[in-house]
């Protein structure tokens, strides 16, 4: 997976937090639905980025933990939730989604913003699934979102430019819009305090199929498991590939 550097942290932080912001108040309304949120209210956020996501659960009296493998987007993560940090109500750890412990089981898992399209392959993402089922408590939920394949083909084959008073980004998608990979190139300038900093990224994205995530949830040991929109996680979607994000919610009982 991607190990994003200061420069892009800080642009990320600044142009593309809101989305985590935006869904965390709707995965806590399903959430708080299930029995398992009114004793275990410990969320593992995974690849967490710069804690947003991390802080709407922290304000309403969670505990988390939040893992990513860039240490600078967990800088970010930290600043934002620094008192949740001082008293041991946040943690935020680097790691990676592929192979990772928690020393406590976590009531809910999430993973936003398709982090997990990030992964490699179809066998790393099983990987992921088996450290989630692992972590999860024996009710627990785990909620997350991937691009489809019409997303890429709607949103990938382009170029934005992104200009602010303290930043100056390009983004150049690329997607053949039949393939299972994806790349996309960010970059440009930002400021840093006085002086003005340069930086590139180059993110790989990985096409899955919505079939292919299902099974691999289930093959796991996840006893139920559907595709969904944010704006109604309880209802199971009948033709996922027409959309172009899609969250999955797997509960490890039925």
């Amino acid at each position: 997976m991607q190990t994003y550097g200061a420069g892009f942290a800080r642009v990320y932080n600044r142009l593309w937090a809101e989305f985590a912001s935006g869904v965390a108040p709707r995965i806590r309304t399903f959430f708080e639905t299930l029995p398992v949120s009114r004793r275990n209210r410990t969320v593992l956020d995974l690849c967490c980025g710069t804690g947003q996501l991390a802080r709407h659960f922290l304000e309403a009296g969670y505990r988390v933990v939040g893992i990513d493998l860039s240490e600078s987007m967990l800088g970010w993560a930290r600043h934002h939730n620094a008192p949740y940090v001082e008293t041991g109500q946040a943690r935020f750890l680097v790691g990676d989604a592929r192979e990772f412990t928690l020393d406590e089981p976590a009531g809910l898992v999430v993973s936003t913003y398709d982090s997990l399209n990030h992964l490699p392959s179809l066998a790393d993402l099983r990987r992921c699934f088996v450290c989630v089922h692992a972590v999860l408590d024996p009710e627990g939920a785990f909620v997350f979102d991937l691009n489809t394949r019409l997303g890429f083909r709607q949103r990938w084959n382009n170029i934005t430019v992104l200009e602010g008073e303290k930043d100056f980004v390009v983004v150049r998608g690329i997607y053949d819009g039949w393939g299972d990979q994806a790349l996309m190139r960010i970059s440009g300038f930002t400021r840093a305090q006085e002086a003005w900093e340069r930086f590139e990224e180059t993110v790989p994205e990985t096409v899955f199929a919505a079939r292919d995530v299902l099974e691999a949830l289930h093959g796991v040991g996840f006893q139920a498991a559907w595709p969904a929109l944010a704006s109604d996680l309880n209802t199971p979607l009948q033709d996922p590939e027409a959309h172009g994000r899609v969250f999955f919610v797997a509960l490890k009982s039925a």
